[in-house]
């Protein structure tokens, strides 16, 4: 029992983390390119981990190193392209609706492919309460959907590409340590985002470097959101199970919304109030035993 509050106590501390990714990504969006930033700090977070845990562990075979590659694929390289692109191409609050389905559609695959896991009614109704909250505290009562088909569709690919990563760590977590799985995901991720820059070539010079600015936020997004919160997230998985762990990230707009508040100040209307206490209370619904 006192493991698994630790596990909620970790889910609530990284998607904090991961809320505020948005800011620092906007600010090296204005010197590099969505592929650009992707790239770099994986090859951080890598060389990090790498330095902090260079164990090597035999290897499982040709099919578990392509569940390690797959998982560099979905959780990495097509996730990230997916929703960066898709943000090109259609509204902020189309994108960040569309992906709060991802729990939906972990506990949907996790049905279909995995017979250990369960989805008990109070479960679903749970995420079907949080994702109200977190509908009423994006369009914050005004309901304005624009539809952008191409956009809006990439961004479900985002949220599958999640949820078939959440899957497949599910599988590799009771076999090896989460610091090495996790370095094993960032080197896939390294190697399959390498062809994007035959689409879209590096230009951002490396002088550009010598700007604190670039190197705080980059660190930022490597070391702490991808590098510690990774690790910390396959932990989470391991413990939870996919289903069970994937509605933490209704909280990922809670937390939004709060920061917005206190740091810029944005007034917190009735419909975001009424949002947070649905998304607090199908989140902690869904967590609870029938």
């Amino acid at each position: 029992m006192q493991s698994k509050i630790g596990c909620y106590i970790i889910a609530v501390a990284v998607i904090t983390v991961w809320s505020t990714t948005f800011v620092s990504t906007k600010i090296l969006l204005r010197s590099l390119s969505p592929e650009e930033i992707m790239f770099y700090r994986h090859v951080l977070a890598y060389l990090v981990l790498l330095a902090a845990y260079p164990h090597r562990h035999p290897s499982g075979g040709f099919r578990e190193e392509l569940l390690f590659a797959g998982a560099g694929i979905f959780g990495s390289t097509l996730y990230f392209l997916t929703e960066n692109t898709a943000l090109s191409l259609t509204q902020t609050t189309n994108v960040a609706f569309i992906i709060c389905m991802t729990p939906l559609l972990t506990t949907a695959l996790s049905l279909l492919t995995d017979r250990k896991e369960k989805a008990s009614k109070q479960l679903m109704a749970g995420s079907v309460i949080a994702l109200l909250g977190v509908a009423l505290l994006i369009f914050n009562g005004s309901f304005v959907l624009k539809l952008s088909p191409l956009g809006d569709f990439l961004t479900l690919c985002a949220g599958l590409s999640w949820a078939i990563y959440s899957l497949i760590i599910r599988k590799l977590s009771g076999r090896y340590p989460a610091v090495f799985i996790t370095r094993k995901v960032f080197f896939y991720g390294i190697l399959t985002g390498l062809p994007t820059f035959l689409v879209h070539p590096f230009q951002f010079p490396l002088s550009g470097f010598a700007n604190p600015v670039i190197w705080a936020n980059l660190l930022f997004l490597a070391v702490l959101a991808s590098l510690i919160c990774f690790v910390a997230w396959n932990i989470v998985l391991k413990q939870l199970g996919a289903i069970q762990s994937s509605n933490y990230l209704y909280l990922n707009p809670l937390f939004t919304t709060i920061a917005a508040s206190l740091i810029l100040e944005e007034q917190l209307t009735v419909f975001a109030v009424a949002g947070v206490g649905l998304v607090l209370g199908g989140v902690y619904f869904a967590a609870r035993k029938s």
